[in-house]
């Protein structure tokens, strides 16, 4: 079955959906929208099919791409694993740990898949540095550093319920959390601060948060999220040193990305242009999954790393409340689904 064969269901019409729906219409797919608000204007524009019921694109699509405000993932989720279909949701995949393991413990017992949306490891700097950290290019991560900022979105809308949102954590640092957990390995422990921190559930709407991630393999990896004032440009980076050399990376620099390594490493082929040379990483990551779910094969992301990103989430946002470190060992997302270590690893 091709692309062009694939019928999605696209749930959701906000500023992400237009991205989405570029990227599956490079890919040939015929795509059905349904949403609350805004199907009409983003299916004249885009020239796709409407739904007027959930209930109605689930019985004619493959499967659906969920691209809704993050409060609403786990209910529409669990909507289409219900009636069989398999699951592409935005991130985070939910607002708590507890909750995108229910999910995907609702997948495995429905015989379906669902994937969720990390984009940035689909991005052609993140990838090389990936590559280079697998392949051994810089020697052991000693200390990595993820920063990213943007014009807040928090002036309007739901973004300032952190009930619905998340907060600047798990709406925008979600991505690093996720880059740092697939570079640097499994987290230890989290310790947060936010400033200025968020009062009786609404957040500030210019806000930083920092979070220091302890790995497993003894690397210690800093991030920084920033929700700025109107104007703000989008800015992201990193910077990963190894015991034998240093990966660095700035969206503002059109250098790109920038390697430097000791002793006898040779440079040069991971040197990445203008990023105008390669194709939107929402159609690479979108190609992916949907072949994914179509012969089976695995994704560079799949449910367990969802749920390990919102649960790092979950446990910045705990040691903000008590301004103490998170000993991930110990510690049981609320409200606790179980007794003992929430083990995202474990995950289908």
């Amino acid at each position: 079955m091709s692309d062009s064969d694939l019928t999605v269901g696209l749930i959701g019409a906000g500023n992400i959906a237009h991205v989405h729906v570029s990227a599956w219409k490079a890919l040939g797919a015929r795509v059905l929208v349904h949403s609350a608000a805004g199907a009409e204007e983003l299916g004249a524009k885009y020239g796709l099919e409407l739904a007027p019921t959930l209930d109605g694109l689930l019985a004619a699509v493959d499967f659906v791409d969920i691209v809704t405000p993050s409060a609403t993932h786990k209910e529409i989720a669990l909507a289409a694993i219900k009636a069989g279909r398999d699951v592409i949701c935005e991130k985070p995949l939910a607002l708590k740990a507890s909750d995108a393991h229910e999910l995907s413990e609702a997948a495995a017992a429905a015989g379906v898949r669902i994937y969720p949306a990390h984009v940035v490891r689909y991005f052609p700097e993140y990838v090389a540095a990936h590559e280079a950290v697998v392949a051994g290019r810089i020697g052991k991560v000693a200390v990595a550093r993820f920063f990213r900022q943007a014009s807040s979105p928090a002036g309007a809308g739901w973004y300032r319920d952190v009930a619905r949102s998340g907060g600047v954590i798990m709406d925008l640092m979600v991505h690093d959390l996720d880059q740092a957990r697939w570079l640097c390995g499994e987290v230890t422990s989290v310790y947060a601060v936010q400033s200025p921190p968020t009062v009786d559930g609404i957040s500030p709407v210019n806000v930083a948060a920092h979070v220091t991630l302890t790995h497993e393999g003894g690397a210690i990896s800093n991030l920084r999220a920033t929700w700025g004032a109107t104007g703000t440009p989008f800015k992201t980076g990193f910077s990963i040193a190894g015991s034998e050399g240093v990966l660095e990376y700035t969206s503002d620099q059109a250098t790109g990305y920038f390697e430097e390594l000791q002793g006898e490493a040779v440079r040069g082929d991971l040197l990445i242009p203008s990023s105008t040379l390669y194709e939107s990483p929402y159609l690479t990551q979108l190609r992916e999954l949907s072949a994914a779910l179509k012969d089976g094969s695995v994704p560079r992301v799949v449910a367990a790393d969802g749920a390990a990103a919102v649960y790092l989430a979950e446990a910045a946002r705990e040691s903000m409340a008590t301004g103490l470190s998170v000993d991930m060992a110990a510690f049981v997302p609320s409200p606790p689904r179980r007794p003992g270590r929430f083990n995202p690893a474990g995950v289908a």
